[in-house]
């Protein structure tokens, strides 16, 4: 046994030594790896290489952690090595990664890019089989490997006047190296989900400055690219429970920036459809924080224009708030009743389908609160000239709960929507507004004669005092009139 100790130090030394002395020597030499394989000349002038790149990212990811890790050439194949120097060659291979190739100019040479692309499906499926082991080396290094090839800037150029969407016909704008993005993406979604990673290792790597990046890739045109971005952040929300403040925080920062300042960006339905997931998972009773978030950054998203890009997503969120407590319904309709849309009909839909159900979700307590100017509201929908509008409004009552809701507060609802109803009857335009508005008086009708016949006498009389009115105010004004020209003096001409 001590034989064999005393025979591996010297190899270890020699290999680390010839790894050094590779970038010096010009000779067409060969090196030896523990177990006898032959490397070429492309693995020597690959290894030179890497030298550079560890320089370059030494300053983020320190080479004190490399120390003691025996170094592979990574043309080797995983199968082609031992399993003690399968880490050693997952990080050479992550190292030779770190070149990023440039897919702007198709003329330039793709040998390195080929090389690179099999290097990624090498590693992602040396990942994907389940049974690597990370030790904190291969963990700074993937790391460093990601930074190099996600983490970059937009050129203004390639962005959007607004948020990716705005446009139905538009056509998504596509990434030109996304055959080698996805690769670094899919190792990097393997990399998170792997069992055996140690997340009190990988959180010194995975910090508050990567996660910041991260969010940033979400405002990329590719919609490929940020359905990737979705996943990966969501698992690292999941691993990494002491990052889950900043990442609330993060995202609630990018929602600010996004409604009280530009308006554009490009993967709030991202965010939107992980806090989704996050949110349903929240403790009850609620945080002040969670709460916050709600009312801060939730509520005011219904404000944009272009609400309708990530809407679905905005009204799922929402739904899941109220599930967890009640009492947030009134919060949430009195947001909507700030935003609603006076002009744009389209959101106005939307806002009734999201309004609708809210209402599903209401308690009686809650909805005596918000009544009167929620039906003010609707009674203005019902007189919508946009025949959608008002149809869609006019539907609400084939919900039970709302039906029910009306019902056992009548006495409030009916002289407010009453007026709204008689004036469709006398003006709409519309044949199939008509019938629902005739439908609901019915309805009415049926539930309450009394209260019906007393609104219709007191529609009568406003309709009367109103009449009076402008009569005594038209009467008035000739009065003034008349009074006018006699003390009006004759017009004098007028002396330069």
């Amino acid at each position: 046994m001590l034989k064999q100790i005393l025979i591996k130090l010297p190899r270890k030394l020699q290999k680390s030594d010839l790894l050094d002395s590779s970038g010096s020597d010009s000779g067409n030499h060969t090196s030896n790896s523990g177990n006898g394989i032959q490397c070429t000349n492309i693995g020597n002038s690959i290894s030179s290489r890497l030298s550079v790149v560890k320089r370059v990212s030494s300053a983020v990811f320190p080479a004190s952690i490399m120390v003691g890790v025996e170094a592979v050439e990574p043309n080797l194949s995983f199968t082609d090595v031992s399993i003690l120097q399968k880490q050693s060659l997952f990080i050479s291979k992550l190292n030779l990664c770190c070149e990023v190739s440039d897919f702007s100019d198709p003329d330039k040479t793709s040998a390195e890019q080929d090389l690179k692309h099999q290097t990624l499906i090498e590693l992602v499926d040396f990942v994907s089989t389940g049974s690597a082991k990370f030790n904190e080396p291969a963990i700074a290094a993937m790391c460093k490997m990601c930074a190099v090839n996600l983490f970059r800037v937009f050129p203004p150029k390639y962005r959007s006047n607004s948020i990716s969407g705005e446009v139905e016909d538009e056509e998504p704008m596509f990434d030109a190296s996304w055959s080698n993005l996805q690769l670094v993406y899919d190792l990097l979604l393997g990399f998170i989900t792997c069992s055996s990673l140690d997340a009190k290792v990988v959180k010194k790597y995975v910090d508050h400055s990567f996660i910041s990046r991260l969010l940033d890739l979400f405002d990329s045109e590719d919609p490929r690219e940020r359905d990737c971005l979705k996943t990966i952040l969501h698992r690292i929300y999941g691993k990494l429970m002491v990052h889950r403040p900043f990442v609330r925080k993060a995202v609630s920062n990018i929602i600010y920036r996004f409604v009280f300042e530009t308006e554009r960006h490009n993967g709030i339905a991202e965010l939107l459809e992980i806090f989704g997931s996050i949110i349903s998972g929240f403790a009850v009773p609620l945080k002040e924080e969670h709460k916050m978030f709600l009312w801060k950054a939730l509520i005011p998203l219904h404000k944009p224009k272009l609400v309708g890009v990530y809407h679905q997503q905005l009204t799922f969120c929402v739904v899941q708030f109220i599930d967890k407590d009640l009492k947030l319904a009134n919060s949430v309709i009195k947001g909507l009743l700030k935003y609603w849309p006076v002009t744009n009909s389209q959101k106005e839909l939307m806002f009734i389908s999201e309004l609708e159900e809210v209402l599903e979700m209401t308690s009686m307590a809650e909805f005596l609160k918000i009544m009167v100017p929620l039906f003010r509201r609707i009674a203005f929908c019902l007189n919508s000239s946009h025949y959608q509008v008002a149809e869609r409004t006019h539907l609400l009552w084939n919900n039970e709960h709302i039906l029910n809701l009306v019902t056992h507060n009548r006495q409030v609802i009916f002289p407010l929507i009453f007026p709204a109803l008689e004036r469709n009857s006398e003006n709409h335009w519309n044949q199939a507004v008509l019938n629902l508005t005739q439908s609901i008086k019915k309805m009415l009708s049926e539930m309450d004669e009394e209260l019906v016949l007393a609104c219709r006498q007191k529609m009568e009389e406003e309709n009367s005092q109103s009449i009076e009115a402008t009569e005594k105010r038209k009467l008035t004004w000739e009065r003034l009139e008349t009074a006018a020209n006699v003390i009006l003096p004759a017009a004098c001409p007028v002396t330069c």
